[in-house]
């Protein structure tokens, strides 16, 4: 097992970009940037042992300092949408960036994955690891507190890329840490023919800013229901009005039955047999179909992103939790250590 490091470019400020290339025994490589903690190539073998790219991204460093659709970053201070830019915490209203009409997406304009993370490569007795730092001082992007935060990507022997997620703050604030890597295990055109397992009985449905309306709502007779192995594209055309409001298909918020690290979703690419499993602590898992591709992004090798190019799954707790009463807690005081795990584990059938 292998780390290689390799200049990547440079910020428009003269600070150097970075990139992490980890191998394992089997030729498994994911080759990660220290802008925005990214996720720039993952290579997985078929079931005949041909390695491929299976995620979305660029070729260089440019394209990711533009505007872009979160290719592969890691995303906070809050993954997903808080509601109107804002939350009350301790009597307090925070007035938040909003990025994306009245809300706020993914951290706002210049969320985790717009930073520059401090890298440190690492080697345990069975794996390789990128530890990455970043301070979110107090009130950037309008949250309170200095927020210390940690992720560590693992590559491990059994075609793991595993991705841990630590955090301290000194002051009361809200924290909510995904990854946004788009997969297309098959490196079609699109994710369609795909197959998705999701390990929940309900889903958040959503409202025409796609804000969930609070109701957990059960996935039976619905769309939404992925319980049994389903192809993607057999249901993601219907009149069905959460489809619609997500611009016809998914971006929605499923509500796992247990946040033990249990399996929250299987995806199976009957092309080239590759399959991912993803496991979490998280409470939910936000599955994103691509809808919002509208080929206005070309991506490595000049390909253009067509509408449902690649899929996000992203372990997350739930959309605008801190408006959320009902909702799993996102708060995260100064004697609290935020602490959550996902593995994306690689294999074939």
């Amino acid at each position: 097992m292998t780390i290689q490091r390799e200049a990547f470019g440079t910020l428009d400020d003269g600070q150097p970009v970075d990139c992490y290339t980890l191998t394992n025994e089997s030729g498994m490589e994911a080759r990660i940037m220290t802008y925005g903690g990214t996720l720039l190539s993952l290579r997985v073998p078929d079931r005949d042992g041909h390695l491929a790219d299976v995620v979305l991204g660029f070729d260089a460093l440019a394209p990711y300092l533009g505007e872009h659709p979160y290719l592969g970053g890691i995303i906070g201070r809050y993954a997903n949408r808080i509601a109107g830019g804002s939350f009350s915490l301790d009597g307090r209203i925070y007035q938040l960036t909003q990025n994306e009409g009245p809300n706020q997406l993914h951290g706002g304009e210049l969320g985790f994955h717009r930073q520059l993370w401090r890298a440190l490569p690492q080697k345990t007795r069975n794996a390789d690891q990128l530890v990455l730092h970043y301070l979110s001082r107090d009130g950037e992007e309008g949250y309170p507190g200095d927020l210390h935060v940690e992720v560590i990507y693992t590559l491990t022997s059994r075609n793991e890329l595993r991705v841990d997620y630590h955090a301290q703050t000194d002051r009361p604030t809200v924290i909510n840490l995904t990854h946004h890597a788009y997969f297309n295990l098959g490196g079609g055109e699109t994710i369609l023919d795909h197959v998705l397992t999701l390990t929940a009985e309900r889903y958040l449905p959503v409202d025409g800013l796609l804000i969930p309306t609070g109701e957990l709502a059960p996935v039976a007779d619905t769309p939404m229901d992925f319980r049994m192995p389903t192809t993607i594209g057999s249901r993601i055309h219907e009149q069905d009005a959460q489809l619609l409001r997500a611009s016809g298909g998914y971006d929605h918020c499923w509500a796992l039955d247990s946040n033990t690290g249990i399996l929250a979703a299987e995806l199976y690419d009957p092309g080239s047999g590759r399959r991912l499993h993803v496991y979490t602590t998280q409470p939910g898992v936000q599955f994103y179909s691509g809808n919002f591709f509208d080929g206005s992004v070309v991506g490595k090798g000049g390909r253009v992103y067509g509408k449902y190019a690649g899929l996000c799954l992203e372990p997350q707790h739930f959309p605008d939790s801190p408006n959320q009463p009902d909702f799993p807690t996102t708060v995260l005081g100064p004697h609290d250590f935020y602490q959550h795990s996902t593995i994306y584990a690689f294999d074939v059938a």
